[in-house]
């Protein structure tokens, strides 16, 4: 008697949130986006039309322009570019690098991290010193890493959960790693890809020289060809390894944040942003990163249009130039804001991959999180059950100082590192309908914020 009780009670409460407005408006936006999306063909057309798109090149701005058409054709109140500059560095001809173990050669695949300057024309050859931390490598002192190469081989931790900690846990390395090197004399730097997954997939990345320290190159080397390196060294400390890269730094580009706006029917001037960065790195189609984002987002605006909702605030979608390798686009998003007196309360960023929703990270005070959690009820028949404090995004994070409230959107985490920086990550890596799931996910916050504010 008492289980049936439970259970009838269960039902009056599950029926109840059905039959509120907000959870009705919900369930109307997943059926609108999961049955009438063009989110996918979108992202089709930016990743195997225009392809890669790095901050300078021609396929960036071919990036901007169609999306900027894109967003036009949607009817949107209006569209715009905000004009900014960005670094431009090119990869050049394809790497070449091998291990050298006596009269053994065994070629492994490396790609050029971006930012790094090139080797020599006829490539660097050198023994080799393996380090998993920078302070390993201090310890061993100068007369030891002097005119060697540094291979740095700390693998992410396969036992966080969460992949982004794992992530965070390594990628110094990628980042300080030449530099740290560099001040003890060493002529270049091997990385280990992050990624758990083992296999032939260097994935590049970003990484800064310190100011007064040699610029020596650096590249990522893959899983298996770090695994195979680091087994060769234990039997042959002597070996050599070779890598010739081709790449180079141009001066600055004119590049563009791509904008489209619904205009607020009740309260234009506070303004809710949704939006993912546009360009990409340049050895795969960015479809994971972070074109499925770009094209969540305008989905949202689409979405609510489609379904005649006329939002009480001006609502955004900003495709962001520039995150990967500078982050130009969302420092002069934020600095147009702060010029031009605009009030963004809150702003959304979908930056980790097209994967199966799990909920929001948010960045803001405990009131304005407590606000937010209280959606629970409404979200979680719809798999976003993580919604709490955690992290927003690099592109909205400059909006952090203005007082904006970020949200970052947070999809299933164990697969995005196999793809992300790789050659891999191109459009069939993404699924259709977790695409689509997180474009709903999406535009039910985008929603409830704009009807509730924070």
């Amino acid at each position: 008697m008492k289980k049936r009780l439970l259970l009838a009670f269960s039902l009056l409460v599950t029926g109840a949130q059905a039959q509120s407005p907000d959870s009705v408006t919900i369930r109307k936006i997943y059926n609108e986006v999961l049955t009438n999306s063009p989110s996918y063909e979108w992202l089709r057309h930016l990743t195997q039309q225009i392809g890669p798109r790095l901050s300078g090149s021609e396929g960036a701005q071919k990036a901007v322009d169609w999306t900027k058409q894109l967003m036009e054709q949607q009817g949107f109140d209006r569209v715009f570019l905000q004009e900014v500059m960005v670094p431009h560095w090119v990869r050049g001809a394809k790497e070449v690098a091998y291990i050298q173990n006596g009269k053994q050669k065994i070629t492994v695949p490396i790609a050029a991290l971006g930012g790094s300057v090139a080797t020599p024309t006829k490539g660097i050859e050198a023994q080799v010193i393996e380090v998993k931390s920078f302070q390993e490598l201090r310890d061993l002192g100068a007369g030891k890493v002097k005119g060697k190469i540094v291979f740095y081989n700390r693998p992410m931790d396969p036992t966080k959960l969460n992949t982004f900690e794992a992530y965070a846990g390594a990628v110094d390395q990628r980042g300080n790693g030449a530099t740290e090197a560099a001040r003890l004399g060493a002529v270049g730097t091997i990385v280990r890809s992050m990624t758990t997954v083992l296999d032939d997939n260097p994935h590049t990345g970003s990484m800064r020289y310190a100011t007064g320290v040699p610029l020596i190159p650096s590249a990522a080397i893959s899983t298996n060809g770090a695994e195979r390196l680091s087994k060769m060294l234990k039997d042959n400390p002597g070996l050599t390894f070779y890598f010739k890269q081709n790449c180079e730094t141009l001066p600055d580009a004119k590049s563009y944040n791509v904008v489209g706006e619904i205009k607020g029917s009740e309260k234009p001037d506070e303004i809710i942003v949704v939006g993912g960065h546009l360009d990409s790195w340049d050895i795969g189609q960015g479809a994971h990163d972070d074109g499925s984002g770009c094209m969540q987002s305008i989905e949202v605006l689409r979405a609510l249009k489609a379904l005649g909702i006329k939002p009480k605030r001006t609502l955004r979608a900003v495709m962001f130039m520039n995150e990967e390798n500078g982050l130009r686009g969302g420092i002069g998003y934020a600095d147009y804001a702060k010029k031009n007196n605009e009030n963004h309360i809150a702003a959304v960023e979908s930056d980790n991959g097209g994967f199966t929703p799990r909920g929001f990270g948010i960045v803001g005070t405990p009131e304005q999180r407590a606000k937010a959690i209280a959606w629970k009820p409404l979200l979680a028949p719809y798999g976003l059950h993580e919604i709490g404090a955690g992290s927003g995004g690099a592109d909205i994070g400059p909006l952090a100082q203005l007082g904006t409230v970020l949200f970052g959107f947070k999809p299933d985490s164990q697969r995005y590192f196999d793809f992300h920086h790789a050659g891999i990550d191109r459009f069939e890596s993404v699924n259709k309908r977790e695409l689509e799931l997180g474009a709903a996910s999406m535009a039910a916050l985008v929603y409830l914020l704009d009807q509730h504010g924070l």
